[in-house]
């Protein structure tokens, strides 16, 4: 059985009994990248991919591979891997497509979501109001931490919906958006208690089936966030890639 566990200095080891290593190899390096641990168009260099994770350089070509048919990592004849750069064009579209989808999810989850679908939002939303509610510094360093019970919470919402595809799609805008979502986590002059009262109100909003409100709710939500991270890149010295 394959397993993560958190050493020091934030180096992650993977222990492995036989059963394959790609699906948690991808979502780790994938997190790694999310979180800002790789920078934009950083080389993803296999001797120190290898050793971080204790993997071979088989297990890291076929999910960094994955990771390019992901779009957050690029690969060149000659060049090998490296983090997939950003752009306040990608962000945009990537937004746009994002609170497209999530609007859909949402309502097609309130027209079919159960009682027991309505107290996984509320246990959902719980766990993450706990990080929410701690100090700025210590929500930093309960960043991983957040970002899982992020994940949970917004899929809390929509995981009623009966789309198969809208919600596969939606799941990739939302990895997406997660890349220029940290930068407003790393902002001690952040959203913050706005962002958690938002929060607030979609569970609120979507366990009493109020489709108009949370589909408003849910679009002021993603978008204010995307324009922060916009603003916020300059500071933090993210290289954009010129459009």
């Amino acid at each position: 059985m394959l397993q993560f566990e958190k050493k020091n200095r934030g180096i992650l080891q993977v222990e492995t009994s036989g059963t394959p290593i790609a699906p948690a190899l991808v979502a780790q390096i994938r997190s790694d990248i999310i979180s800002g641990v790789y920078k934009p168009d950083e080389r993803l260099k296999f001797a120190f991919l290898a050793k971080r994770y204790s993997c071979s350089f088989g297990s890291l070509r076929e999910s960094l591979t994955s990771l390019v048919s992901e779009g957050f990592v690029t690969s060149q004849a000659n060049k090998g891997f490296a983090v997939a750069p950003v752009s306040s064009a990608e962000l945009l579209e990537v937004t746009e497509h994002y609170i497209d989808l999530e609007k859909r999810a949402i309502v097609s989850a309130i027209d079919n979501g159960d009682d027991v679908w309505e107290s996984n939002i509320v246990a959902s939303h719980h766990r993450l109001k706990f990080i929410e509610n701690q100090t700025w510094k210590v929500r930093v360093e309960l960043h991983d931490d957040w970002l899982k019970r992020h994940r949970e919470f917004h899929w809390s919402l929509v995981s009623a919906s009966e789309g198969i595809w809208l919600l596969r799609l939606r799941s990739m805008m939302f990895d997406q958006l997660d890349r220029y979502r940290f930068i407003t986590k790393i902002s001690s002059e952040g959203m913050g208690e706005r962002k958690f009262l938002e929060h607030k109100q979609l569970m609120e909003a979507t366990v009493n089936r109020n489709k108009e409100m949370v589909t408003k709710l849910i679009e002021s939500h993603i978008r204010d966030t995307a324009e922060r991270a916009l603003a916020l890149m300059p500071k933090y010295n993210v290289r954009m890639e010129k459009t």
